[in-house]
């Protein structure tokens, strides 16, 4: 008995607690509020998309952190090629030759690294550095293999750094690929890859 006046009392305080408003009303109080004014629809929240991403100071600065994400540890992947490579033949490499050689090719490194980040989703880029790839992986182990030490040491460290960005900012399918193409010529040709 007791459960039922309960659940009598709770339905006739919700029946009484809603109100019926017309349709018409509810679409006048809508368009006074002016919630409809704040909410974007597709195209102008497209537009105004590709306004910011177009153009600003916050794109350029997202490219260059970007870049230079990328530019560190290349770089100093590249110092350590140049240490490793003296090391190899049995010389001590001093701060300034390895200054000298970062001050020449790390401007060169930074602008090439920074455009294609940039452009690296472009078809042609990807293009570009499978071709790059072809070309550095395949003269960097010949060099090893077949090279004098003074070539060596001066083009090494360079090469080792251009094939490692290729492959990195290559598409998964065109970086292994050319890998796979590399190892094959580097089979075919009787190399080995001993460092």
């Amino acid at each position: 008995m007791a459960k039922t006046r309960k659940n009598t009392l709770k339905t006739s305080a919700v029946s009484s607690s809603t109100i019926e408003i017309p349709e018409e009303e509810q679409w006048r109080i809508i368009r006074e509020s002016g919630v409809l004014s704040g909410v974007k629809t597709d195209d102008q929240g497209e537009r105004s998309a590709t306004r910011e991403h177009d153009n600003g100071p916050g794109v350029l600065a997202e490219e260059i952190f970007d870049a230079s994400i990328i530019i560190m540890p290349m770089t100093f992947f590249l110092v350590m090629m140049e240490i490793l490579i003296h090391h190899q033949y049995a010389k001590q490499p001093s701060f300034r030759d390895i200054a000298q050689k970062l001050l020449n090719t790390f401007p060169i490194m930074s602008v090439f690294m920074f455009y294609t980040i940039r452009h690296k989703h472009s078809v042609r880029t990807q293009i570009a550095l499978f071709l790059l790839s072809l070309g550095v992986g395949p003269r960097m182990i010949w060099l090893v293999n077949r090279g004098s030490w003074l070539t060596n040491i001066a083009q090494c460290p360079q090469f080792a750094t251009i094939w490692l960005y290729t492959v990195l900012q290559l598409n998964l399918p065109l970086a292994i690929l050319s890998l796979t193409l590399i190892g094959a010529w580097t089979w075919w040709m009787g190399l080995k890859l001993l460092l």
